[in-house]
């Protein structure tokens, strides 16, 4: 974990309410792993007090970059950034997705700016030899950005206007009537109603599926004990989102313990 003082290269609207972030830093972009995220001060005064917390969404040499909506204040002043403006970064922070194993094909299911980690997760399937499908949803086209960020990405949309009509979990039962559910893992990051019904869904059908737990932090390093979650399994009643995840197989956690930012 390293706290830097970075300087902004790009600052960008890629889709509906949909902003790119990019910065510069070597130590970060070599340390961070698929799944894991920076906690980032919105400017240098006390207003807002709180850093915000995102995943890394690519890296490319020692540029790092994040996805966002904009929905707050602090959202709002990111937006606001330009190159060479200077970004307190803390990161990268959390435990990385648990992707190593032996598997064929990895579907990455996202919806909305939990399109978030599956990049850095997607390179780094890749490079170990498996298949990646990615499966992208949003409430329209215009609110995806569709820029050859994702492997092999097939879309669902509420309005039909690309791709699937309807959500993600219906694009993945149609993706399995097609290719079928053997050897093979699902990752998904997105809101809690849409990894519920995704869950519910792969647990009927006996398909592991790890989930990117999206929650509102303070810290991010644990100390604030602001981002609990309820485990189903093991000694732990509670695990914190920031230092224990955000990423946890689905089967070990009540995902209703956790409360929606959405």
């Amino acid at each position: 974990m390293f706290q830097e003082t970075v300087t902004i290269l790009e600052s960008r609207q890629v889709a509906d309410n949909v902003h790119t972030l990019a910065f510069a830093s070597e130590r970060i972009a070599r340390a961070t792993r698929p799944g894991q995220f920076l906690n980032i001060k919105p400017n240098s005064s006390l207003d807002p007090l709180l850093r915000r917390a995102y995943s890394v969404h690519r890296i490319e040499g020692d540029r790092v970059e994040i996805i966002y909506n904009i929905v707050g204040q602090g959202s709002a002043i990111f937006a606001s950034k330009r190159p060479g403006d200077p970004l307190d970064v803390l990161g990268p922070l959390g435990v990385p997705f648990h992707y190593e194993g032996e598997y064929a094909t990895a579907v990455l299911v996202s919806g909305g700016v939990g399109i978030a980690p599956m990049p850095v997760l997607g390179a780094a399937l890749a490079a170990l030899g498996k298949r990646v499908i990615n499966i992208h949803g949003a409430r329209t086209a215009g609110m995806i950005a569709n820029d050859g960020r994702l492997i092999d990405p097939r879309f669902a949309t509420d309005d039909g206007s690309l791709g699937f009509r309807g959500n993600v979990v219906g694009a993945l039962g149609q993706y399995l009537e097609q290719e079928g559910a053997a050897d093979l893992r699902v990752f998904a990051c997105g809101p809690n109603r849409m990894l519920s019904a995704l869950g519910g869904f792969c647990n009927a059908r006996g398909i592991a599926l790890e989930v990117s737990l999206e929650c509102q932090m303070a810290c991010g390093i644990g100390i604030c004990q602001g981002c609990p979650v309820e485990m189903g399994t093991g000694d732990r009643k509670y695990t914190l989102v920031c230092t224990h995840g955000p990423n946890y197989d689905f089967r070990d956690i009540i995902l209703d313990s956790l409360p929606s930012v959405h």
